[in-house]
Parts: structure tokens; sequence; C-alpha cells
């Protein structure tokens, strides 16, 4: 009887993981805002080196979109019960995320090739900071997408409510980061131009 009526009154509204879910990406959303609006006003200060971004981070930013489709694939795949798509896609996604953070990294590198150092001009040291920090919301977010992978291994292929609620939660966070590193890559290429 309890759980029909916390089942009612949810309804209607959003789910509590939802929400925390949105609210923790609002606050993220607002530390990124911070950062690049920090970064604008260093910027005008003077004592700025202009670089050009190494291409790694383009193609990071293929990959994560791309492993954004795959994971939307997945989880239709998931709701339509079509498991082998389901688990493809679900792995396609965990490597993708993995490539994407490799990617940062080797950035990173030729980013220090360059001579663009973190702890050299500020326009540099911004660029590591803000991907650094990007990279460490993906990392979380690849952690929640082993989980996945492993229920999709593991687990009958059963829809239920609260499979769905967790996979919907990994989606929304992943698609999140997404979004968040194509902002990002614009933001650097615009204050370049």
């Amino acid at each position: 009887m309890e759980v029909a009526i916390r089942e009612q009154k949810y309804r209607n509204k959003i789910h509590p993981k939802k929400f925390a879910l949105w609210v923790s990406c609002a606050s993220i959303i607002m530390m990124f805002g911070a950062m690049t609006s920090a970064y604008i006003v260093r910027q005008a200060a003077g004592n700025w080196l202009e670089f050009r971004l190494p291409n790694l981070f383009f193609i990071s930013t293929v990959v994560i979109v791309l492993s954004s489709l795959t994971l939307e694939g997945s989880f239709q795949a998931f709701k339509r019960k079509h498991t082998l798509l389901y688990k493809g896609l679900m792995w396609a996604t965990f490597i993708l995320g993995l490539a994407f953070v490799v990617l940062q990294y080797q950035g990173w590198v030729a980013l220090a090739a360059n001579g663009i150092e973190l702890n050299g001009n500020p326009s540099g040291s911004f660029v590591y900071v803000i991907s650094g920090l990007h990279a460490a919301h993906v990392l979380g977010g690849l952690a929640a997408l082993f989980v996945a992978l492993l229920h999709a291994l593991s687990l009958v292929h059963k829809v239920t409510k609260k499979r769905l609620l967790r996979f919907d939660l990994t989606r929304t966070y992943w698609h999140f980061v997404g979004v968040l590193w194509v902002y990002l890559i614009v933001f650097f290429v615009l204050q370049q131009s």
C-alpha cells in the first residue's frame, strides 16, 4: 500500500534522483560558466599568448558526440528489447568514452610539445584546467557507463521502471558532459578568433 501511495505521489512530479541529477548539472554549468567568464576577463587583462588548439581536441569532440549517439541507440534498443544491439552499442559507448579521455590526454601532451605548459602563460593554464576539469566529469560518467555495461552483460534483459530510470540517469549525465564539451570547444575556438 505504501509503495502504491509513493508511486502515485511521484507520478506527476520529477523523480527525486532525476531532480538531484539536474541540480548537479546546474551547479556544474555555473562552475564552467564562471571559469569561461574568468578566461574572458583574464584575456582582456593582457599578457595573453595566442595559440591554436591541437587537432586532437577536435577529434575528441567528434568522439564524444558519437558516444552520445551510440548511448542513445543503446537506450532505444534496451526499451525495444533488442538485446544484442543494446549490449553492442553500450560497449561502443564505453570504448568511445575511454577514447575521449585518451585523446584529451594526448591533446595536453601536444600542447606541452608546442611549448604551452600548465604553469606557463595563463592562456594555456586555462585550457589545461578547464579541459582537465571536464575530463574529470567524463571519468565520473565513465564510471556510470561501466556500471551500466556490467548490468547489460550480467542481468537478464528485462525492461523495468528501476532499470529504465537508472539507464536514463546515466544517459542524461553522459549527454550533458558531451554537450558541455561541445560548448567548451566552441568557446575556445571563438576566443582564438
